[in-house]
């Protein structure tokens, strides 16, 4: 039975954790405010990112599908969550945790991961799963979030004003119309990859530099580690065996599946927190103890999983 190799994933947990160094120490001795940063992610590298991606990606109905799942299942997930610990969380945790069920650090951790334990083919629906989840965190996601401090009326404004959703459609009708991005924006726009994942850890390590020992909650830490950790590795082993029940399931598709189950917690967490002022400091700790046990249970999660798909 194969098993997960540990030393695989140390590569991009020691870069992961170096931005997330950066970033403390820009905080700590630079004094640099986070809040600009993640309003930088959230209104230009974000989408700029998201459109690239999903234009190189040459999105079919078969594709898309799977995008629409996973925007479909991080939605519910965070909505399900939320009404469960609305009564047992202040207004803004339990908008927080909301958000945290529905997504997990796909990309800026996933995403290496992935190029290391898929074939090209398996990280390709591994990326157009991850789309729909990065279209949740910036729609249902924000709007959840927002939630926990603003009205119904101010959070539906916030969202109308996100451009993310306007890149996901411009994306759409450029690859729908047959219409070619010229070269040289396309070269222009592979530098915002990178510059999302740099920025995104670093916005961690940031909040972290302002975090003092009285916001350590280990309560909320908990609830976040449960539902990333626990849940959602149960959820993406039921799906495998449930779709691999009803129709036969291709050993990539089911291993993106499996992936999308056992990432650490999403960086985006502390950065629409920072942007909505919602416990950032809660979310930045959440998210690296998450990361940091990453190396030990994704290889024992996958290998366990593995097993009992029978892939």
């Amino acid at each position: 039975m194969p098993s997960i190799d540990p030393s695989a994933l140390m590569g991009p947990l020691w870069t992961l954790l170096a931005y997330v160094a950066l970033g403390w120490l820009a905080a700590r001795r630079l004094a640099v405010d986070p809040r600009p940063v993640a309003t930088l992610l959230i209104y230009l590298v974000a989408p700029l990112t998201f459109f690239r991606g999903l234009v190189l990606g040459g999105p079919t109905p078969a594709y898309l599908l799977l995008t629409l799942a996973a925007f479909a299942t991080a939605s519910l997930l965070a909505i399900s969550v939320h009404r469960l610990t609305r009564r047992r969380f202040a207004p803004q945790e339990s908008a927080l945790l909301a958000f945290s069920a529905g997504t997990g650090n796909t990309g800026y951790f996933g995403l290496p991961v992935a190029l290391v334990l898929l074939p090209p083919e398996g990280v390709t629906l591994y990326l157009f799963c991850v789309l729909g989840i990065t279209l949740y965190e910036f729609t249902v996601g924000f709007y959840l979030s927002a939630r926990g401090q603003f009205s119904v009326a101010e959070s539906l404004a916030k969202i109308v004003r996100l451009p993310l959703v306007y890149a996901f459609l411009a994306a759409l009708a450029v690859s729908g119309l047959g219409l070619e991005v010229p070269a040289a924006a396309m070269e222009g726009l592979a530098v915002f990859p990178a510059t999302y994942t740099l920025m995104g850890m670093m916005i961690i390590g940031m909040t972290l530099g302002r975090v003092s020992l009285r916001e350590v909650d280990t309560r909320f830490i908990g609830a976040c580690v449960a539902v990333r950790c626990l849940l959602w590795p149960l959820l993406a082993l039921g799906a495998v065996v449930g779709l691999g029940a009803i129709a036969p399931l291709s050993r990539e598709l089911a291993m993106a599946m499996l992936l999308l189950g056992v990432v650490p917690m999403a960086a985006n967490v502390v950065v629409v927190a920072m942007e909505l002022g919602i416990a950032p400091a809660k979310g930045a700790l959440a998210v690296l103890v998450t990361t940091l046990a990453a190396p030990l249970l994704i290889p024992f999660y996958l290998t366990l999983m593995m097993r009992l798909a029978g892939l």
